[in-house]
């Protein structure tokens, strides 16, 4: 009994040392970051893979089709030098072997492409993809990094039009104009004048739209795009409201758009499929609406959400 006494004397003293020892810490990197996003804007062919090759992340966007509008939120890379490349989508109905060839196909590599912590960029991959025809296809890099808006909302255009297939707009070449039903569109809160296929305006701010905007169409912006001229009769190229977005709650971080204070919005102009291609089916330019800048988190105590 001696002897066990001892033994568990001896193993308390250990356990009180144990537990006495400060827990180790493990520091984890704080790994520097930027946003990036795809789109795929080519009217004339099927899916794409927007991957990273360098490193392991989450940055992949897959089977992104024309005018795909599912994944057009930004996903964090790690800043500093990067390689991605851009592959064609396999269709799962072929074979295997096809499949693999498919997928193996590089549209674009993008090599030594530098991020920088905390800015968000846009891929876009636009132009024709068949041979012989013009503008062809390319991927373009726009840095989404517009000035604090504070109490205004900073919007933007980017033509993704070709020529062709933009309905009137021969050439490609837009004018857009931004305005709320109270405005019209002789009046309007921004307007871009000739802005040429295949690119990308600055920045303009304009007032946040009245918070009615939520309940009253009337209230909210609308983009109004039409080809390059001045013309603003008839019927447009492609028209819509941009999205009005969602005010800070107390339980509830504040949702992009045009009536919320210290957004960025952008107009994407896309053109229809050009007919009997692997494109997704679109008779008529469209509009896609990205944001591009969240409004600061200011909320202390705000109202709940209704």
């Amino acid at each position: 009994m001696r002897r066990t006494y001892q033994i568990s004397t001896l193993c308390l003293a250990a356990a009180a040392v144990v537990a006495c020892k400060p827990e180790a810490v493990i520091e984890t990197e704080n790994i520097p970051t930027a946003g990036v996003r795809f789109i795929n804007a080519v009217p004339d062919t099927g899916q794409m893979d927007f991957r990273p090759v360098d490193i392991v992340e989450n940055t992949t966007f897959y089977n992104v089709g024309f005018r795909g509008t599912t994944i057009l939120y930004y996903k964090n890379a790690r800043a500093g030098t990067r390689h991605f490349k851009i592959f064609r989508t396999p269709d799962q109905n072929t074979s295997s072997a096809t499949q693999i060839t498919v997928a193996q196909t590089v549209v674009a590599d993008l090599v030594d492409e530098v991020l920088e912590q905390d800015k968000r960029y846009t891929y876009i991959l636009w132009g024709y993809s068949r041979t012989g025809s013009a503008p062809s296809m390319r991927v373009t890099r726009i840095t989404d990094d517009p000035a604090d808006p504070a109490t205004q909302v900073a919007v933007r255009v980017i033509n993704a039009c070709v020529p062709g297939l933009c309905g009137g707009s021969a050439d490609g070449v837009v004018d857009a104009r931004i305005f709320t039903g109270t405005a019209t569109i002789a009046a309007p809160a921004a307007t871009f004048l000739a802005v040429q296929p295949l690119s990308s305006s600055t920045y303009s701010n304009v007032a946040a739209s009245a918070s009615s905007c939520v309940t009253t169409q009337a209230a909210c912006y609308s983009f109004d795009f039409r080809p390059a001229g001045g013309a603003t009769a008839g019927a447009a190229l492609a028209a819509g409201n941009a999205p009005a977005g969602i005010l800070q709650t107390i339980d509830l971080e504040a949702v992009p758009g045009t009536n919320v204070a210290g957004s960025a919005v952008t107009g994407l102009l896309v053109p229809r499929s050009l007919a009997g291609s692997t494109a997704a089916t679109f008779a008529s330019p469209g509009i896609i609406f990205m944001w591009d800048r969240r409004p600061p988190r200011t909320c202390a105590l705000c109202a709940p959400a209704q």
